[in-house]
């Protein structure tokens, strides 16, 4: 991701859109964490959430998030009252129910595609599924982004 972010997101090329999709059957928690990211979010720390959750996902039930977020600073008391809230719960649920209807069935899942005009809908021109080599991925970002 980093290189993506540095030779397309950066300059302008590509427009990086974060959907969540947390696949509970095979990681029981990962509602939760989702959640947990939007409230780390709040504080101005979701991308810091995000990459220490996807780096520790053996550690990722409700004590273990607390856990996260005292080891990234966070406010814990805000953390707590957001993650018990469940605010962020539908707009999760949004983003699973649309990924599903897109044909979504594992993450990660990238759709590479284009805006027209001012339509704030994605004409999708590809998909890449599961984990892939870089070379993959930028190879396909090229196609998509030729006229």
């Amino acid at each position: 991701m980093p290189t993506i972010d540095t030779e397309y997101v950066r300059t302008g090329k590509l427009q990086y859109i974060v959907r969540d999709f947390p696949l509970e059957a095979i990681h029981p928690h990962a509602f939760k964490a989702a959640e947990a990211a939007h409230c780390a979010g709040e504080q101005g720390k979701f991308w810091e959430m995000h990459h220490r959750l996807f780096a520790n996902q053996r550690q990722l039930a409700p004590a273990d998030l607390g856990a996260h977020a005292r080891a990234l600073a966070l406010d814990g008391a805000k953390f707590d009252e957001c993650l018990g809230s469940g605010r962020h719960a539908p707009r999760i649920r949004k983003d699973l129910a649309e990924g599903e209807k897109a044909g979504v069935r594992g993450t990660p899942t990238m759709f590479l595609g284009v805006r027209e005009g001012n339509d704030t809908r994605l004409r999708v021109l590809g998909a890449i599924q599961g984990a892939q080599p870089l070379a993959t991925v930028k190879d396909a970002i090229e196609k998509a982004l030729k006229p």
